[in-house]
């Protein structure tokens, strides 16, 4: 794709973010899922690293993708889709702030719209860096990034069991200082907390990660919303709701249930996505 769609989708991407209405952006595991989401009116997606390292047998989070096989990958997202797609990019793919700021230049030279650094070391008996070390690595990518990519600052402690709402916002903040666009923490325990991100790095906006949600809590949306959430991402749910469809067809079949993988999307209507 050429620089003029590139640009013009990472355009597309700062404008998202800057409202008025929050917005869904759906993690995609595949060209047809990117598709399908593009079909239901969705104007950005996103990559999961979770769910990448799954569909290839590997576990996120401990440097079992290379950084090559997921700019392919965010990279066949764009190229099928045509939508800014946001790169899930664990640490950055690098030791060294130069490593991370390669990253964000080899994401912007395969078009992506949005790229997210985590402060993870990919080691899971010291998760979370050191904060001046994670700040460093921020202020590399962002001087990369400016005018060109969409960067998410992104620190990974609640995910890790480091319950510090304190530690949290400290660098959120720092990040946000440094130059990152957006700012995320997953797994953020209430509402209390993310709307204390909310004012603790304002004006920029933050990411919030909804899964697993509870099917009796519909007012979720409205609820972020209102407190000023800019972005929701879904993580590996969208994934795992397809497993679970197969999961619970395999269990039907496996008992001699041959209609258990009968489906309302017919794959002519996937070629037909396909071919656009």
């Amino acid at each position: 794709m050429s620089d003029i769609a590139a640009q013009a989708r990472y355009e597309q991407f700062v404008e998202l973010h800057r409202g008025p209405d929050t917005f869904i952006m759906p993690n995609a595991w595949d060209g047809p899922s990117a598709l399908l989401f593009k079909e239901a009116g969705f104007k950005s997606i996103a990559t999961s690293s979770a769910a990448l390292a799954a569909t290839l047998g590997r576990i996120d989070g401990i440097h079992a993708v290379s950084r090559d096989a997921h700019l392919d990958h965010a990279a066949l997202l764009t190229s099928v889709s045509g939508l800014p797609i946001n790169g899930d990019f664990e640490d950055g793919y690098g030791e060294t702030p130069d490593d991370v700021r390669a990253t964000v230049d080899a994401a912007i030279a395969r078009g992506l719209a949005g790229i997210g650094v985590e402060d993870t070391t990919g080691n899971p008996s010291n998760p979370i860096r050191d904060i001046d070390d994670a700040v460093r690595r921020i202020e590399a990518a962002a001087a990369a990034a400016h005018g060109r990519i969409v960067l998410t600052g992104r620190t990974d402690n609640f995910l890790w069991g480091i319950y510090d709402i304190d530690d949290t916002i400290r660098r959120l903040s720092a990040f946000a200082e440094a130059g990152a666009d957006v700012l995320y923490a997953p797994n953020l325990p209430d509402m209390a907390s993310i709307s204390a991100v909310i004012k603790a790095v304002a004006p920029k906006p933050i990411n919030v990660l909804v899964e697993r949600v509870n099917p009796q809590d519909t007012a979720i949306l409205t609820e972020l919303q209102t407190i000023g959430v800019r972005r929701i991402s879904l993580g590996v749910d969208p994934y795992t709701h397809a497993l679970g469809a197969t999961q619970e067809a395999a269990a039907k079949l496996a008992k001699g249930d041959l209609t258990a993988l009968a489906s309302n999307l017919d794959f002519g209507h996937v070629i037909d996505l396909i071919k656009g």
